[in-house]
């Protein structure tokens, strides 16, 4: 603030430097997911069955264990990517990161590990996947428990 503008009373507005961030969209986030399964999960999906099980009918034998390994595996790669740099391969693509709604930073690993296990449960019911169509803020049933949302500048 300039001296004369403090001795007359004038408050000028400051600039505020803090990034403004908004949630990604919904279509951005599926382009996001989309990016992630082909950079994450295939090369996941073409260990566990061709070097762990052999082939895809030694996989179709033993299919729970099998998608046991393929989501631990990949929840935790997301993770470690998510802890690192609070984006996936995917997420980095389409300039999104996923942030604590409280104070947003980078959320925690447990965090993380909460939002993974929610969301492949959501996703199993199908009802979760609904759920950011409806709402008006866009949130995932995932996010809304694990307090995290995915934002893009």
């Amino acid at each position: 603030m300039r001296w004369r503008e403090s001795k007359k009373g004038i408050k000028k507005e400051m600039p505020n430097k803090a990034p403004l961030y908004r949630i990604a969209p919904f279509s951005r986030r599926l382009k996001a997911f989309i990016v992630d399964s082909f950079m994450l999960l295939m090369p996941i999906l073409y260990i566990v069955f061709y070097l762990v099980f052999g082939s895809r009918e030694g996989f179709a034998e033993h299919m729970v264990e099998g998608w046991v390994l393929i989501l631990l595996s990949y929840g935790v790669l997301s993770t470690l990517f998510l802890v690192r740099k609070g984006q996936t391969p995917g997420y980095k693509a389409y300039e999104i990161e996923l942030k604590e709604l409280s104070s947003l930073k980078t959320p925690s690993w447990q965090r993380i590990l909460l939002r993974y296990s929610v969301m492949v449960i959501t996703t199993a019911t199908l009802f979760g996947l609904l759920v950011p169509l409806f709402r008006k803020d866009k949130q995932a049933l995932y996010d809304l428990l694990s307090r995290t949302a995915p934002f893009c500048k």
